[in-house]
C-alpha cells in the first residue's frame, strides 16, 4: 500500500547544534553528525552532499505511552578517547535507559549503530529515518522491501540509494513491523502522534520528503548503507552487519590514535589539552576524500530545523579553509596543509581570485568577491615555505595571479570578511598587505618591487581610510578616535565619505548608521600581522570603544559581537534567524582577542578557558553563543551555543592556534616577512603611488610619484599648470600593472603636477586630466 502524501510540506534539516561529528580514516566515504542524542545529517560520497535529515528512535509500550528520544533531552555523550569520533549516547527516562553506540565502517560506506534498551519490559524501540538523498527532499522514494531474504528499509533518488538493515545479537533479521511514509502526513512520527502506537504499515512512499520506520527488539545493531542504488546500498549494509561491531569500534579507535600520534601538544591544563585534541579531530573530520584538501566550514545547516537551504555550511570558503590549514600547520600536519594548498591552486579563478564559497568541485554557490579570500592562499604558501614544508608544490603562478588581482582591485573589497558590505576594511586590508609582502618572495625584479611599494603605501594610508576622530562616539567614550567597521569606497576619492550611510544587513529595519558610527573587532588583525603595535594609541582607543559596544560578559567568559547593529543571530525572543535577527557573540572573536592579549604582554589562558566553556554537550565550538537572558523553552543559556552552526571549524582552528601561540609567545600564524618589514609601525614612504584604484590628490614634499595603470600608456605630464611638459612611457611590472616614475621630489610645497594618458592598446587619449598637489 502506498502512503498518503502531504498536501503541503516544508522539509527542513536537523538542528545545527551538533553533539559530535565523525568519519572513519579508512576508504569509507561517509561522514555522520549527532545532535539531540541521535544521528542527524549523514554525508556521502562527498562531504558536501547530505543524504538524510536524521535517524532517531521512539520508545513505546503499545498502550499509548511513547517518547521520542531527541525530544527527551536527558542524555550523556561519551567518547572512547578525547579525540576519537566513535560515540556512545546514554538516554535516561524514569521507565528506561537507552544506550546507543555509533561508529562508521572503515572500509564501507556504512554507519553502524548498536543499541540496547533496558528497564520496563513492556517497552520496545522503533527506528525513524528521514531521507534527504542528494540533499534534496522533493524527489525521494521510500520502500519497505526484501534483499536476499532479509527485510530492508530503502530510499532512493537519482544516482543515490540508502538501505537500513537490522540484526539481532545472533545475526538474525531484527526488523518486525515496518512502514514507509511521507513526512508531515504518513510518517512514523505522525502515526504515534495520532494513535499513541504504530498502526501504519505502508510499503512505499513518495516522491517527495519521505521517512521510514521499523519496530525492533530491545537489543541489536542497525546498519545504514549508501550506494549508487538501493540494491548496492543494501549489499554494503548487510556486509557490515556481519562485521563484529566491537571490532569495527576498535578499528576506529586505532586509526584515530595513530593519526593523533603525530601531533605534539603544548603544555596546557588537562581540560584544555583534551579540547585541543578534540579540535584537531574536528578539523580532520571536515576534510573530503574525493577532493583531497577541500574542507567544509561545518557539517551543519545553521538553524537547520527552520531551514530548507541546499547549501548550509557544507561548502568551501577559501578564508575558512586557509584558517583551518594554518591550524593544521601549527599541529604539525604539513601533508594535510599541502593538500589544502593544492586544492586552492586547482580552484583559483583565471583572474586570480577565489569564489566566495563553492561546492567541492569548484562550482560557485554565492557570487560575492572578497579581497581577503584572494590573499589568504598566498599566506598559506608562505607559511609552508617558512617552515620548509612546501615540498615540490609549484605555486609561483598562483601567487602571481592572486597578487595581480589584489593589485587591480584593492584596497577596496566587494565584501568584508562577514560577506556583507563593500569598501575598505581593516581585517581585509591587513590580510591583503601581508599577502603582498609574503608573496613578494615568490616574485622577482619589477614585480617584487611593485607589490612591496603597494603594500607600503596601503599600510601608510590605513588610518587615513579607516580611522575617524572627534566623532560623537569618540567623545562619548573619551577617546581621540577609532577604526571603523568599513569605510565606503568613496573614501578613496573624496573627504567626508566616513559620514556616508553604510547598510547593516540581516536586520528587519536598517538602523541607519553612517560609517563612522559602526565599529568592529576587525582592526585586531593589524596587530596580529605586525602592521601595528598592541600599544599603538589608535589600537588602544579602538579597544575601549569595542569593549563598550561589542563585548558581553557571559557566565562562561567574555565574548564579542562582530559589529554594532549586527542582525545575524536569533531574534530577541530566541526564535531562529530567518534572514533577520539580532547578532550574537562569536567564540572565535574571543580567540582573536586572546591573540591580541598575548601580543600586549597579557596572559591569554583566560580566553582559552572562556572558549572551552562555551562548547556544547560534546565539546564542540559553535559559531555563536546566546548572550542574553536564558530562554529554557528554546534551550538557550547565556554563554552557551545558540542555534547557529556547530561545530564551526574556523572557531576550532582559532582555539588551536591560540593554544600553540601561547606556547610560542607570539601568533603561530604570524606572517614572518611582514612582521620583520613593519615591526608594528606605520611605514615612512618616500615613493607615493597613484593608482590603480587609489588616486591621492596630495603627496608629501620630497617624495617620488609612481603612476600605476591597468593598461600600457604614455603619461603626458607637466608641473604648475602644465609647464615643463614631458612624456614618460609605462613599463610592465609583470602583473599587468604598468608603471611610470615621475621625478618630482624636487618640487616644493604648493607646487602641483598635472597629467593625462595616451592608451597604447586603444590608440586614444584618456580624455581626463588629473592633478596632484605637493604638501608638507
Amino acid at each position: 500500500m502506498h502512503a498518503p502524501q502531504a498536501k503541503f510540506s516544508r522539509p527542513t534539516w536537523a538542528q545545527a547544534r551538533k553533539d559530535m561529528v565523525g568519519t572513519s580514516l579508512g576508504s569509507s566515504r561517509l561522514w555522520f553528525t549527532v545532535a539531540e542524542g541521535i544521528v542527524t545529517e549523514i554525508y556521502y560520497p562527498r562531504i558536501d552532499i547530505p543524504q538524510i535529515r536524521d535517524l532517531g528512535f521512539i520508545i513505546a509500550d503499545g498502550q499509548g505511552f511513547w517518547v521520542e528520544l531527541r525530544r527527551l533531552g536527558n542524555y550523556r555523550i561519551n567518547l572512547p578517547g578525547h579525540y576519537v569520533p566513535a560515540v556512545e549516547i546514554i538516554h535516561r527516562h524514569p521507565r528506561f535507559t537507552f544506550t546507543l553506540q555509533i561508529c562508521p565502517s572503515q572500509r564501507r560506506d556504512v554507519l553502524l549503530l548498536r543499541y540496547q534498551l533496558e528497564g520496563d519490559a513492556n517497552l520496545r524501540p522503533f527506528a525513524l529515518l528521514s531521507a534527504r538523498l542528494g540533499g534534496d527532499a522533493e524527489n525521494n522514494l521510500a520502500f519497505v522491501g526484501e534483499h536476499n531474504g532479509r527485510r530492508v528499509l530503502w530510499a532512493e533518488q537519482g544516482p543515490f540509494g540508502l538501505a537500513l538493515m537490522a540484526g539481532t545479537e545472533t545475526g538474525a533479521d531484527a526488523w518486525e513491523r515496518c512502514s514507509a511514509g511521507c513526512s508531515e502526513e504518513s510518517d512514523g512520527w505522525q502515526d504515534f502522534n495520532r494513535h499513541g502506537c504504530m498502526t501504519w504499515e505502508y510499503d512505499s512512499a513518495g516522491p517527495g520528503p519521505v521517512a521510514l520506520m521499523g519496530e525492533l527488539p530491545r537489543q541489536g545493531t542497525l546498519s545504514l548503507g549508501f550506494g549508487t542504488s538501493k540494491g548496492s546500498a543494501a549489499t554494503l549494509a548487510l556486509s557490515s552487519l556481519y562485521e563484529d561491531f566491537f571490532e569495527t569500534w576498535d578499528a576506529q579507535c586505532r586509526a584515530w590514535e595513530a593519526w593523533f600520534e603525530k601531533c605534539d601538544l603544548p603544555d596546557l591544563p588537562c581540560d584544555l589539552r583534551q579540547m585541543l585534541a578534540l579540535s584537531g579531530t574536528v578539523l580532520k573530520v571536515h576534510g573530503d576524500r574525493t577532493y583531497c584538501g577541500a574542507m567544509v566550514a561545518s557539517l551543519s545547516v545553521p538553524w537547520g530545523e527552520d531551514s530548507q537551504s541546499r547549501g548550509g555550511y557544507h561548502l568551501v570558503w577559501c578564508r575558512d579553509l586557509v584558517e583551518t590549514a594554518g591550524a593544521l600547520v601549527a599541529m604539525g600536519y604539513h601533508e594535510e596543509a599541502r593538500d589544502v594548498l593544492r586544492y586552492l591552486i586547482a580552484t583559483q579563478q583565471t583572474d586570480g581570485h577565489w569564489l566566495q564559497n563553492q561546492w567541492l568541485g569548484g562550482n560557485a554557490f554565492w557570487q560575492g568577491i572578497q579581497l581577503d579570500e584572494a590573499a589568504f592562499p598566498v599566506l598559506l604558501a608562505s607559511s609552508l615555505r617558512e617552515c620548509d614544508a612546501l615540498g615540490s608544490i609549484q605555486c609561483t603562478d598562483m601567487v602571481k595571479r592572486a597578487l595581480r588581482f589584489i593589485a587591480h582591485e584593492g584596497p577596496i573589497t566587494g565584501q568584508d570578511r562577514w560577506e556583507e558590505d563593500s569598501g575598505v576594511n581593516t581585517f581585509t586590508l591587513a590580510v591583503a598587505i601581508a599577502a603582498l609582502v609574503e608573496g613578494s618572495m615568490f616574485l622577482e625584479g619589477e614585480a617584487r618591487e611593485f607589490v612591496l611599494l603597494l603594500a607600503d603605501n596601503w599600510n601608510a594610508r590605513l588610518e587615513e581610510w579607516t580611522f575617524v576622530t572627534d566623532t560623537l562616539l569618540a567623545r562619548k567614550h573619551g577617546v581621540k578616535g577609532y577604526y571603523i567597521r568599513v569605510a565606503p569606497e568613496d573614501v578613496l576619492v573624496h573627504e567626508g565619505a566616513h559620514a556616508e550611510h553604510v547598510l547593516v544587513k540581516n536586520r528587519t529595519h536598517d538602523p541607519n548608521l553612517q560609517a563612522d558610527e559602526q565599529v568592529a573587532t576587525d582592526f585586531l588583525q593589524l596587530v596580529r600581522y605586525g602592521l601595528r603595535l598592541a600599544s599603538d594609541s589608535c589600537i588602544l582607543d579602538s579597544l575601549k570603544v569595542i569593549d563598550k559596544l561589542l563585548k558581553v560578559d557571559t557566565p562562561n567568559g567574555p565574548v564579542w559581537h562582530r559589529y554594532n547593529g549586527d542582525g545575524y543571530g536569533e531574534h530577541e525572543d530566541g526564535s531562529a534567524f530567518d534572514g533577520a535577527g539580532c547578532g550574537r557573540g562569536w567564540p572565535l572573536l574571543t580567540g582573536e582577542r586572546g591573540h591580541y592579549a598575548l601580543l600586549a604582554g597579557e596572559e591569554s589562558l583566560s580566553y582559552l578557558k572562556a572558549m572551552a566553556a562555551m562548547t556544547g554537550t560534546g565539546g564542540l565550538l559553535p559559531e555563536q553563543v546566546w548572550d542574553s537572558e536564558p530562554i529554557p523553552a528554546r534551550h538557550l543559556s547565556s554563554g552557551k551555543p545558540s542555534g547557529s552552526a556547530m561545530p564551526l571549524v574556523w572557531a576550532h582552528s582559532e582555539f588551536i592556534k591560540l593554544c600553540y601561540s601561547r606556547a610560542l609567545g607570539y601568533p603561530v600564524d604570524q606572517p614572518t616577512i611582514t612582521w620583520n618589514r613593519y615591526q608594528g609601525k606605520r611605514p615612512e614612504i618616500n615613493r607615493e603611488l597613484w593608482g590603480p584604484q587609489y588616486r591621492p590628490r596630495q603627496i608629501r614634499t620630497g617624495n617620488l610619484l609612481t603612476i600605476a595603470l591597468k593598461a600600457p600608456a604614455l603619461v603626458h605630464w607637466g608641473i604648475n599648470s602644465w609647464q615643463e611638459l614631458q612624456d614618460t612611457d609605462t613599463r610592465n611590472t609583470g602583473l599587468d600593472i604598468y608603471v611610470a616614475d615621475l621625478p618630482v621630489s624636487h618640487l616644493k610645497t604648493g607646487d602641483s603636477i598635472q597629467f593625462t594618458f595616451f592608451w597604447l592598446d586603444q590608440e586614444k587619449w584618456d580624455g581626463n586630466e588629473y592633478e596632484v598637489q605637493i604638501t608638507e
